[in-house]
């Protein structure tokens, strides 16, 4: 097979689905960055099972007016996969945002940045030893690149910082949901045929369900917090944006260019995150802020662009 030429429609194509992917995924960790500015702003307003109980209801919810037809339609072709939605649910979504909310009282967002920042990484690790993927020099190049990213914006661009971290039990509960998200990425490869918003409501209402017991328990201890009226009106933003709109483009996206690939966008999130707190909490910027997002970007640029164009060019094995 010859390499593709610049004329070639297959370039044009596969040129759409890039850019139909790449917006997605900017829309995507855009609205991840600002979950995280609503996690801070959530401290105090409502507590963390509370949060990610809530979160689910109203997710499911506008599921339920916006899409009911749709399931309707094809829900009985997803219950032979009912594990499959079971696991997904479970750990995807309520144990990745359970550990992210409780680990925000417990560690630094310095450390939960650079923590986060390992999930690229750990994506492209785990398609090459599951699914064989073929990982490039110029793809751990460019991840090697927005993690540089990620240890600038954490940082605030002073080594020192760095020497002074410590690690906690926060920091081990955001490692361990990070290594959920990243078998849930993964794992959207292998979703079963049925319709994008068919997938997604099934593992929703699993989240939902996993999440009451973890409700249960925090009420059981004593550290509910109902809702305050900045508490509600965040548990909808989170619920609309966060949980419902931008997981539908993430699994779009996964359809389009694969996990690894759309792995290396998450790195966006850690520098949205601050870029963000500076409109919605009034936080200077700074030029460290400017150099992370130059760095992950240029991360992005190498790890996909480039080594996708490299790949077009490469005859296949």
């Amino acid at each position: 097979m010859r390499a593709s030429s610049p004329g070639n429609p297959l370039n044009s194509f596969f040129g759409w689905f890039n850019a139909q992917a790449y917006l997605l995924l900017v829309f995507t960790t855009l609205t991840w960055g600002a979950n995280a500015v609503a996690a801070r702003l959530a401290v105090g307003e409502v507590s963390p099972m509370m949060l990610t109980c809530a979160r689910w209801v109203v997710c499911c919810a506008a599921l339920a007016v916006f899409s009911r037809r749709e399931i309707a339609a094809h829900w009985r072709a997803a219950l032979p996969a009912w594990r499959f939605f079971a696991l997904m649910g479970t750990f995807g979504f309520t144990g990745f945002n359970a550990l992210f909310y409780a680990a925000a009282h417990h560690t630094t967002a310095i450390n939960m940045a650079i923590i986060q920042g390992t999930i690229p990484a750990l994506v492209l690790l785990g398609s090459l030893v599951f699914f064989r993927t073929r990982i490039t020099r110029l793809q751990v190049v460019g991840v090697l690149l927005t993690m540089a990213g990620i240890v600038v914006v954490a940082s605030r661009g002073e080594l020192a910082v760095l020497a002074s971290l410590r690690l906690n039990i926060g920091d081990v509960w955001m490692l361990i949901a990070c290594l959920l998200y990243t078998f849930y990425t993964l794992g959207l490869r292998q979703r079963p045929a049925v319709p994008a918003i068919v997938f997604f409501a099934a593992t929703a209402a699993v989240a939902c369900l996993a999440s009451l017991p973890l409700l249960a328990v925090e009420i059981a201890r004593g550290d509910f917090v109902a809702p305050s009226a900045k508490g509600v009106a965040l548990i909808v933003f989170i619920g609309l944006l966060p949980s419902f709109i931008s997981q539908l483009s993430f699994i779009q996206a996964i359809s389009l260019i694969g996990p690894a690939r759309a792995g290396v966008f998450l790195n966006l999130v850690p520098i949205f995150g601050p870029l963000l707190a500076v409109l919605v909490l009034g936080k200077q910027l700074s030029l460290y802020h400017a150099a992370a997002l130059a760095l992950v970007l240029t991360g992005i640029y190498v790890a996909d662009i480039l080594a996708h164009r490299q790949a077009l060019k490469s005859p296949p094995p």
